[in-house]
Formats: structure tokens, C-alpha cells, sequence
């Protein structure tokens, strides 16, 4: 099920917050848990039921290895084996659902093989909720996850606000929650700021981060016809694209935590202001990375054996998120680069703090910019294609097509007011300038919402109503987030 659907917001939402503060209004705790645990899983198996076989199977699986650890006691072969053995099949699963095709795809090329494909539909959230569920399976090998019950692990697990696209949460930082009685009842305070957060994030997606993705589809199906002003566009429209869809995404998975007293750990800290890439992964999805950090490049070593050990590390844990995020060539390449960097930026840390910090941000988000092509293309060969149709000067013209990507029906209506209409009828493209130019000034000067400091007054409700009336009447054009695929 989709935030930005009108099951979501008028049926599922309203059903799950009358029940859940129902339910706990008669002290009925367990029950509460059952109940949201249940619409959870309606949530997750809305486009395809048999999900939940997988799902459903992973939680019971990795709550009973983790009880088996927990009984284990001193014994450390057997909390080892256990911990061994719940990785290697969480890790099996992945494998099998995400990149058993593109394995096979592999042997074919290098071997001459025939092998036929699967075509495996790949699980909603399953990187999300598996990489939770192998953080958990760490904590409980060193015995920090004691008497925690199963429908407490279910909920944690399943909680819908963050199954599908993050963030990747810890058990101590939501169980603990869900334990307090004083959070199963209705604040105010959270409700009103929870509908504000969630607003915002659901105008970032509909309206922003979807006009953008209109002219990544076109210029991304056209990249042999693309002239170089066009390319560049293009790239800044998918760099705009990702930042508010995900921006988006974690406005409304922390949105509706506050609806149910929940603070989700923050995922999101306005990447595009980084002044180096070591900035931009401390910023750009924040629970990945910190996974990858306390799970995979501390447990190598992390900076303790040596410069060398130390940047084999840092390429290892890049390695991983690049696979992390898709089975392609793409998605390895980009990861790899992006360690590189990371390595480079250590190797020359003095170097590039005497740099001015607009030199800095300028160098940084052009090459994340860059970056996000190998990221959205198709192919490496696409990606190279599209780098060269920017970088040939082939020509500075723009199609009518790609101005048309940024016409919204509304904007439309209020130009034909005389005071709304000077510009857009004097300016060639003046959407399309209008949303870039937005779109830079959003990134770059305005507060995320873990920055402001919410307080219900007349302003964020009306700005509450009008994001939320204006998303939904521009519903027709429903679209996934991009992390879904992921």
C-alpha cells in the first residue's frame, strides 16, 4: 500500500490510529500490538498477499534463533553457530529473491551458459526489514535483547510506517516505546505534528519529486536525441527526484510515528548541504549507514589496523551498499566510486578543508550529481551514453517536450490571474526554471523537519490542509517511491 493513495489516507490510516488508541484505551496492551501488527501486514501484503509468507517466515524464523542464543547462556560455540546460521539464511533469502537473475545472467555472459532466468518478483522492503532483523540477530548474540516477546519482535519488525523504504530501526529504540504506557494514549501535540509532518512529506512526493520524475523518464528514454543543456537538466531532475522522494518518504514514515507516539530515528538530514562525500553519507540515508558502520566496517576493523586495512574497509562497506541497492552494474559501480571518493577525501582531509566551503559543496553535489546517473541507468552502457550527450556540447536547446514535464494543471489556473501571468508568458521554460530554481533553494536553505521546532498554531494547519487537499486532487498520477525497489 502506497502513502499517496486514497485507501491509504481516507481508509487504512484513520481505521489503524481509532483502533490502536481504542484498543489500549480499555488497557488492552497485547491486543493493541496484535491489532497494529495485523494492519501492518495488511499493509505490507496490499499488492501481493503471498508477501506475507515471506515476511510472516522471516520473523518467526529470526526470533527463534534469537531465543535459541538467548538460551544458549555462556555457551559461546553454540550463540556463534546460531548467529552464523540466521545471517547465512536472512543473507540466502536476499540472495535469492534479489539476485539469483542477476547471477544467472552473469554465468551466462562469462561462461556461454544457457541457464534460464526466474524472473523472481522481488518482496516489497525485504533489504529493509532484513537488515533490521540481522542487526537484532547481533544485539541478541551479545545479550542485548532479553525478554523480549514475540508479538514485541513482530511489531518491531513490521511496523508499517517504516517496513517498506526505512528507516532501519533498533530494537532499543522502538520496543522501549511501544513498552511505555504513557504512549498508548492520544497527545495532541503528536497528532497535530505528526499530520504536519506527514503533509509535507506527501507534498514533497506528489507534487515535487513526481514533476521532476516526469522529465527523468522522458530524458532517461531519450538519451541518444539529447542535446547537452538537456542532459544536464535531466541529471538535476533525477538528483531533485530522489531528494524529495525520499525526503518525502521520511517526512511520512516520521509523520505518522508521531500519529501513533512513535519517534522514528531520523533517516533524512538535508544531504545536498554536505561539503564532502564522507558529509553526504552521514546526511543521505542515516540508519544505512549506520548499519553499515556498526555492523560490517567496525566488526572488520574499522580504522584500527592501519591506513590500508582502514580504506579496504571503507571500499567493502561502500561494496555493500552498492549491492545493498540493486542487482546491477550500475548500483556496484556507483558504490565503488563512492568508496573510492570516501577514501580520497580521507587520503587528502587537510587538502580539501583548505578549500572554501563553496568550493566544497559545489565539487561535492556535482559529483553526486554525476553519480546519480550510473544510479538511475539502465545499463553502464546507458550511463555512459547519457555522460556523453552531457559532456560533447552537443547543444544548448531544450524540446518542448521537457519544458512540458513541469506544467502542472494548477499553476496553470493561477496564471490566468494578471498578476500571476507576467513571467510564465515572457519566459521560455519558466516552469521548468521555476521548479529548479525552487528545488536549489529548498536543498540548500530551508530546515528539515527534525530542525524545526513544531508548534501548533493557525499557519501549520492551514499549511497542513493545503499540502494535503492539494496532494490528494493530484492523486491521478500515483507513483511508487523509489526506495521501494531497493
Amino acid at each position: 500500500m502506497l502513502f499517496n493513495s486514497y485507501i491509504f489516507i481516507f481508509l487504512f490510516l484513520p481505521a489503524a490510529l481509532a483502533g490502536y488508541y481504542l484498543i489500549n484505551f480499555f488497557k488492552l496492551y497485547r491486543m493493541a500490538d496484535l491489532f497494529l501488527i495485523g494492519m501492518s501486514l495488511w499493509f505490507y501484503g496490499y499488492f501481493n498477499p503471498s508477501y506475507l509468507l515471506i515476511i510472516c517466515g522471516s520473523i518467526a524464523g529470526n526470533f527463534l534463533v534469537a531465543k535459541g542464543m538467548e538460551r544458549a547462556g555462556q555457551r559461546q560455540g553454540i550463540r556463534k553457530l546460531l548467529l552464523v546460521l540466521g545471517i547465512s539464511a536472512d543473507t540466502a533469502v536476499i540472495f535469492y529473491f534479489k539476485y539469483f537473475d542477476f547471477f544467472i545472467e552473469n554465468v551466462n555472459a562469462v561462461f556461454g551458459k544457457s541457464l534460464e532466468l526466474q524472473n523472481i518478483v522481488l518482496p516489497l522492503g525485504i533489504s529493509f526489514f532484513t537488515f533490521q532483523q540481522i542487526s537484532y540477530l547481533a544485539d541478541s548474540y551479545r545479550g542485548e535483547t532479553k525478554d523480549y516477546t514475540l508479538n514485541e519482535y513482530a511489531l518491531f519488525v513490521s511496523f508499517f510506517p517504516q517496513l517498506v523504504a526505512g528507516p532501519i530501526v533498533l530494537h532499543s529504540e522502538v520496543i522501549p516505546q511501544f513498552r511505555d504506557r504513557e504512549k498508548r494514549r492520544i497527545s495532541m501535540q503528536n497528532l497535530s505534528k505528526g499530520l504536519y509532518i506527514f503533509a509535507v512529506g506527501l507534498f514533497k512526493k506528489v507534487l515535487i519529486a513526481d514533476t521532476f520524475g516526469k522529465a527523468v523518464v522522458f530524458g532517461f528514454g531519450t538519451i541518444d536525441s539529447l542535446s547537452s543543456m538537456e542532459a544536464l537538466i535531466v541529471s538535476f531532475s533525477y538528483t531533485f527526484q530522489l531528494y524529495f522522494d525520499f525526503s518525502g518518504y521520511c517526512d511520512m514514515a516520521s509523520g505518522i510515528g508521531y500519529l501513533f507516539q512513535i519517534e522514528l530515528p531520523q533517516n533524512f538530514n538535508s544531504p545536498y548541504k554536505a561539503v564532502s562525500i564522507t558529509e553526504f553519507w552521514e546526511r543521505w540515508h542515516m540508519s544505512l549507514t549506520r548499519f553499515l558502520r556498526t555492523y560490517i566496517y567496525i566488526p572488520l576493523g574499522g580504522n584500527r589496523k592501519g591506513k590500508i586495512r582502514t580504506y579496504l574497509n571503507i571500499m567493502a562497506v561502500y561494496l555493500v551498499s552498492g549491492i545493498w541497492h540493486g542487482a546491477d552494474w550500475t548500483f556496484i559501480l556507483w558504490g565503488l566510486l563512492h568508496g573510492m571518493l570516501s577514501c580520497l577525501n580521507r587520503m587528502f582531509q587537510k587538502t580539501w578543508d583548505r578549500l572554501g566551503d563553496v568550493t566544497k559543496w559545489a565539487v561535492t553535489f556535482m559529483i553526486v550529481n554525476v553519480l546519480w546517473i550510473l544510479f538511475r541507468a539502465e545499463s553502464v552502457a546507458s550511463a555512459k551514453l547519457f555522460l556523453f550527450r552531457l559532456g560533447c556540447l552537443s547543444g544548448f536547446g531544450i524540446r518542448e517536450e521537457l519544458y512540458a514535464c513541469f506544467h502542472l494543471q494548477e499553476l496553470e489556473y493561477l496564471e490566468k490571474l494578471p498578476v500571476f501571468s507576467y513571467l510564465p508568458a515572457r519566459v521560455t521554460g519558466f516552469h521548468l526554471w521555476l521548479f529548479l530554481a525552487g528545488a536549489f533553494f529548498v536543498v540548500l536553505n530551508c530546515r528539515n523537519s527534525r530542525e524545526k521546532e513544531f508548534r501548533p498554531n493557525v499557519f501549520n494547519a492551514l499549511a497542513t490542509v493545503v499540502c494535503i487537499v492539494w496532494s490528494v486532487m493530484s492523486f491521478a498520477g500515483i507513483s511508487t517511491f523509489l526506495y521501494f525497489d531497493f
